[in-house]
């Protein structure tokens, strides 16, 4: 027997979003999948602007997103970087740091099943 259960939704825009210096979190959750809308305003950093919320020297959470504006830098704790820019999609492994790269906000939504440390 297949088990759908009810169909569910929301509107990230009607969310309050979590502010976390030029970082802004929009989270749903539907069916226990979060859904959480990032933007990282000009500017941003992870290392500048949630490292001391997370409590971690990196980023330890795993990240499966879309971005829908802007661009991404993203680099690994061995110091790969990689840059993500809108109509990708990304799977960011943790141990990672990640900032706005130009002069446009960048905005991304992403998938999780809990375990997020610093929703608000």
């Amino acid at each position: 027997m297949t088990y759908f259960p009810e169909m569910q939704s929301a509107t990230l825009a009607e969310i309050d979003p979590a502010v976390h210096g030029r970082i802004l979190k929009r989270s749903a959750s539907l069916n226990g999948v979060d859904v959480t809308e990032v933007t990282f305003r000009v500017g941003a950093k992870w290392s500048e602007d949630l490292k001391e919320y997370a409590g971690t020297e990196l980023c330890e959470l795993p990240h499966v997103a879309v971005v829908t504006a802007g661009t991404l830098a993203v680099q690994m704790r061995d110091g790969s970087l990689v840059e993500f820019s809108e109509g990708d999609a990304m799977l960011l492994p943790p141990g990672h740091d990640a900032w706005t790269v130009g002069d446009e906000d960048c905005t991304f939504v992403e998938f999780s099943r809990g375990n997020d440390y610093y929703v608000a």
